[in-house]
């Protein structure tokens, strides 16, 4: 059965939620924890799934009223459902089914995906080839002793040059020796273009690799042209349902969103929208639009939805066993947002107030040393009403030269942030960052209870670029983030208070790495994306910075403690 009854003696302690709630910001209602506990239970007496999901999963849970059951009184029950497939099946019991299922064995999908994969196969053969490996080093080999045939020839008329530049500084050359060292130069010249000319010449091995390596070439373009016609194929065939009983395709879901979010007159030349209106590999695929997809088809009210996951941590991204997560903003935010009501994403008021909680902690004609609150912007975002420190500054000094902001804090971190007020100023402190002379310490309370006092941890990363704007961590590709660690005291039986020196200042470096599996695997209290606890705040403040007056030389620390 796909539609869940909920125990009667839990509906009666729990409040029934009233509205849907924003799938890509939020926290577990209750209701949905308690059914996810009911899940997971379930999940871990499923033996034939144990070595699949334990390697990592996600799943989710949406609570709904079922207005027409069959007893005519309203019901409230949840649906369940995984990512992508189980065991290769996207249509198992008690779970809700794929969009659309592809995986039918004779279908179009698989009977071109065969296709692809047989070329693959051709591909693979030919790169295989033995022979073609041999001729590859002779060919290698042959244009090498080309290269020194011309250069020792070229070197021989150097020198033959030499000797004729020497007569002629000694004098004394008849008009019979100058002709013949002329004709001598154009004859070497002359040859040097007839050797060229037949070491060009390919030889018959050459032709053939030349022609193996077209083969090939012609493979992969025309693998690329079936799988890209594929893909749209298979978009195409996603036909998502939103609240209004409206359904579009995936094509259009995401096209229509970057037209949204990019004018239209820069589609054509931003290389970014263009991307977006490209679905990802996958997309239709997650929790969360198959759960609303299949209440939609039902006549389900969609109530509250949770998604948590399952198993091993991933070794980039940042998930861990039972804990809960947002929908990801690549594959599933257009999705959502055409399924979903615009009221459910509806961003939070402008809050101006946060304007006064603005403390000065030093300040002279260089420069200026403020503490910036929890919640407001460093710099202005996407709109441009928000409330951001650049704004208030810029007010503030409305004489200051500089561009003002040296350095950024996240919008939910607080603490010590330096300004610049002139132009000297700013590329002084700028080039204090870059040279890393400036030192700064943040506090945080991290939900753990043994880590090692001290440390280092050293994790790369990089921009996930289907999940903005998350960072993973990249070994490969990451860009090298170091930070510093030592536990200051215990806040209770589940929390730490430490301190955080980062040696390098990459994006959500400090959040990172406290929460990823290969650091402290403690997210911060209170983070939103990397965490799993939720609090009034993120528990992060940049207590302390340490720095040469950009003017004077003189070192200056400023200090401001956290509020938590």
């Amino acid at each position: 059965m796909i539609f869940h009854s909920i125990d009667q003696a839990l509906l009666s302690g729990i409040d029934i939620p009233e509205r849907m709630n924003n799938p890509l910001d939020y926290q577990p209602h209750p209701l949905c924890i308690a059914v996810c506990k009911e899940l997971q239970t379930y999940l871990s007496e499923r033996e034939d799934w144990r070595e699949e999901i334990d390697k990592g999963k996600m799943f989710g849970v949406l609570i709904v009223e079922n207005a027409q059951p069959a007893s005519g009184a309203p019901e409230i029950g949840y649906l369940a459902a995984y990512s992508g497939q189980i065991g290769g099946r996207s249509d198992w019991d008690d779970f809700v089914p794929a969009v659309f299922d592809y995986l039918q064995p004779d279908g179009y999908f698989k009977t071109h995906e065969a296709e692809i994969s047989g070329i693959n196969q051709s591909i693979r053969k030919l790169e295989a080839n033995t022979h073609m490996k041999e001729a590859k080093g002779l060919i290698l080999q042959l244009q090498e002793e080309r290269k020194h045939t011309i250069a020792a020839y070229q070197e021989k008329i150097k020198k033959a040059k030499a000797k004729r530049d020497a007569r002629r500084e000694a004098g004394s050359l008849n008009p019979e020796e100058e002709a013949e060292m002329v004709k001598e130069s154009q004859f070497m010249k002359a040859e040097l273009r007839r050797l060229k000319k037949s070491l060009s010449e390919k030889t018959s091995l050459e032709t053939e690799y030349e022609a193996y390596q077209a083969d090939i070439l012609s493979l992969k373009q025309l693998r690329k042209t079936l799988s890209d016609a594929l893909q749209q194929w298979l978009f195409s065939q996603f036909r998502m349902q939103n609240h209004e009983g409206e359904s579009k395709d995936l094509l259009e879901i995401f096209r229509d969103a970057a037209l949204r979010d990019y004018p239209q007159a820069t589609i054509a030349t931003s290389r970014i929208a263009a991307l977006k209106m490209v679905p990802p590999a996958g997309s239709g695929e997650c929790c969360e639009p198959k759960l609303l997809q299949y209440a939609y088809s039902l006549g389900y009210k969609p109530l509250q939805m949770a998604m948590f996951w399952w198993g091993e941590s991933p070794k980039e991204e940042i998930r861990h066993h039972l804990h809960f997560y947002p929908a990801c903003n690549g594959k599933c935010k257009p999705i959502l947002q055409w399924m979903l009501p615009a009221s459910t994403f509806e961003p939070a008021a402008v809050d101006l107030s946060l304007y006064n909680k603005v403390e000065t902690l030093y300040e002279d004609r260089e420069i200026a040393v403020i503490h910036k609150p929890e919640g407001l912007l460093s710099v202005p975002g996407k709109d441009a009403a928000q409330p951001s420190v650049y704004a208030l500054m810029r007010s503030k000094y409305p004489e200051a030269t500089g561009p003002l902001i040296v350095h950024r804090l996240d919008m939910s971190t607080s603490g010590v942030m330096m300004i610049a007020k002139t132009e000297f100023a700013y590329h002084r402190l700028q080039k204090a960052f870059l040279n890393h002379q400036i030192q700064k310490k943040y506090v945080a309370i991290i939900s753990g209870k043994v880590i090692p006092e001290k440390g280092i941890i050293s994790l790369p990363l990089m921009p996930d670029y289907l999940d903005r704007p998350r960072q993973i961590v990249d070994h490969e590709q990451g860009k090298e983030a170091i930070t510093e660690y030592e536990v200051l005291e215990p806040v209770d039986d589940s929390h730490l208070r430490i301190a955080l020196y980062p040696k390098t200042g990459r994006t959500h470096q400090l959040r990172v790495h406290c929460a990823h599996q290969e650091g402290l695997k403690a997210p911060i209290l209170g983070d939103p994306l990397y965490g799993n606890e939720k609090a009034a705040r993120l528990h992060l403040h940049a207590e302390e910075i340490t720095f040469e007056h950009p003017l004077t030389g003189k070192k200056m620390t400023i200090t401001r403690k956290a509020d938590f």
